[in-house]
This record gives C-alpha cells, sequence and structure tokens, in this order.
C-alpha cells in the first residue's frame, strides 16, 4: 500500500516537475488520475525549494533580488507548466467567442497579445506581492501559496468536467472523489497554521473567490476545463492568495 501511495505522489511530481522520480515508477493514466490528492503535496515540495532559495539569496542580496529568484526557480522546476496554461487561457477566453474557438486558440503553442500581457501582469503581481512581506514571513507564504493554489485548482477535478477528447490533463479527467479531495485539504491546512490566523483566513477567501470566478467562467463559455484551465487556475489563485495575506482593514 505504502509503495502504491508513493507511485502516486511520484507520478503527480513527475507530470508537475521537472524534479527526478525513481526509476521504478510506472506510467499509467489509472495512477496519474489516484495521484490528484497529492497536487497539494506537490506544491508544498515546489515552495520548499524556492523558500530555500529566497533564503540562500536573502544572505547576499536584497529583498527584491532573493524574491524574484525564489519566483524563478519555482519556475523553472515545473517548466513554466502553470504559467503556459494561464497564458493559453487567457489567449482562448479573450480571443474566442464560442466553445470551439476558445478550445482552439488554447490548443495553439503561439502566445497572442491577451496572454503575453496577462503572463506579464501575473509575474508581476506575483513579485510585487510577495515583497512586501517581512523577509522572515517569506518561506511560509511561499509555502502556504504554492499548496493552497494547487488545492484550488484540484477542486475543479471534482466540479467540472473534462472537456476535450484529448489533451495533456486527459489521464485527471475522471472526477475526484471526496475522501482523496478530502486528504488534499489536509496537506494545503499544514502550512497555513505557520501564518497568522485572520490574514491566513483572508488570503483562502481571496483565493476562494478567485477560483470560484473562474469555474464559474469555465463552466458557462466551454462546459468545463481543460489542462490549460487547471494551470491558470492555480497561477491566480495563488496570487489571490498573496494579495489576500496582505489586506489592511485599519
Amino acid at each position: 500500500m505504502l509503495r502504491r501511495e508513493l507511485e502516486y505522489f511520484f507520478g503527480a511530481l513527475r507530470f508537475f516537475t521537472r524534479l527526478p522520480v525513481p526509476k521504478w515508477v510506472g506510467h499509467s493514466s489509472e495512477a496519474l488520475d489516484r495521484a490528484a490528492r497529492y497536487f497539494p503535496a506537490v506544491g508544498l515540495l515546489i515552495g520548499a525549494i524556492a523558500a530555500l532559495v529566497f533564503l540562500a539569496a536573502n544572505q547576499i542580496w536584497p529583498m527584491t533580488l532573493a524574491v524574484l529568484a525564489a519566483i524563478a526557480s519555482s519556475i523553472y522546476l515545473t517548466g513554466a507548466f502553470h504559467e503556459d496554461g494561464w497564458s493559453d487561457m487567457v489567449d482562448g477566453f479573450g480571443g474566442g467567442w464560442e466553445k470551439a474557438q476558445i478550445l482552439s486558440i488554447m490548443k495553439d503553442s503561439r502566445i497572442g497579445s491577451f496572454g503575453a500581457v496577462a503572463l506579464v501582469v501575473l509575474l508581476l503581481a506575483r513579485f510585487l506581492a510577495l515583497v512586501e512581506f517581512a523577509p522572515q514571513m517569506v518561506p511560509a507564504v511561499l509555502l502556504a501559496g504554492h499548496a493552497l493554489s494547487r488545492f484550488a485548482s484540484t477542486t475543479l477535478l471534482r466540479a467540472l468536467d473534462y472537456v476535450r477528447d484529448e489533451g495533456k490533463a486527459k489521464p485527471l479527467a475522471t472526477r475526484i472523489g471526496w475522501r482523496e479531495l478530502g486528504f488534499a485539504a489536509f496537506t494545503t491546512l499544514l502550512p497555513l497554521l505557520f501564518l497568522p490566523p485572520f490574514e491566513a483566513l483572508v488570503g483562502c477567501l481571496f483565493a476562494a473567490l478567485a477560483t470560484l470566478w473562474l469555474g464559474r467562467m469555465f463552466r458557462r463559455q466551454i462546459g468545463g476545463y481543460t489542462g490549460d484551465c487547471l494551470g491558470a487556475t492555480q497561477q491566480l489563485a495563488e496570487v489571490a492568495f498573496y494579495a489576500g495575506l496582505l489586506c489592511r482593514f485599519s
């Protein structure tokens, strides 16, 4: 049983990152479908590495460069997988008027003006948000942000249907069960405990609102989700979480 769960975790790690996995981990759609519960755990690992990069960089560089190094490390580790989904999604929904057109634009490997501008704005927003935190808080913020945002995209696997006949997210097309979603939620909760409770709650609320808004748009315009939609949700939920943490009410 432990070996099977490890296989599911490593399957998720291989799908979403460049990190090496043991050679005994096989390839199967069923295993990847089961791996959905480990998406926030993969986020925890990415966030932990980014946090270590920040801590090391902050010893020799100013805060701004340390944050930039942390962001760059997370993008490298994932191969810009989620950022690509964000730009493709914005291109599709920004330039398409009906389902077939939207899906066709998202499938195009070329980036359009909508996607390029959206990607720049998103990366800039992530950077500007992270530099606002005290240096000692950044590692915990990165851990929580990477885990929570991947849980946000995981919820779409429960709420929506996959709308393509094929694609990079096709192995995830089976709806995740409540037990698996609960495990993913528990994993997401752990890093939140290291943040101030009220700020963490507001951050979660912002991420939830971003996810609900995107999910509603996906359902209304294409009847479900694609792999690009999952990546876009992760990206927007992460930035929304940081923005929520930074809210000041007095």
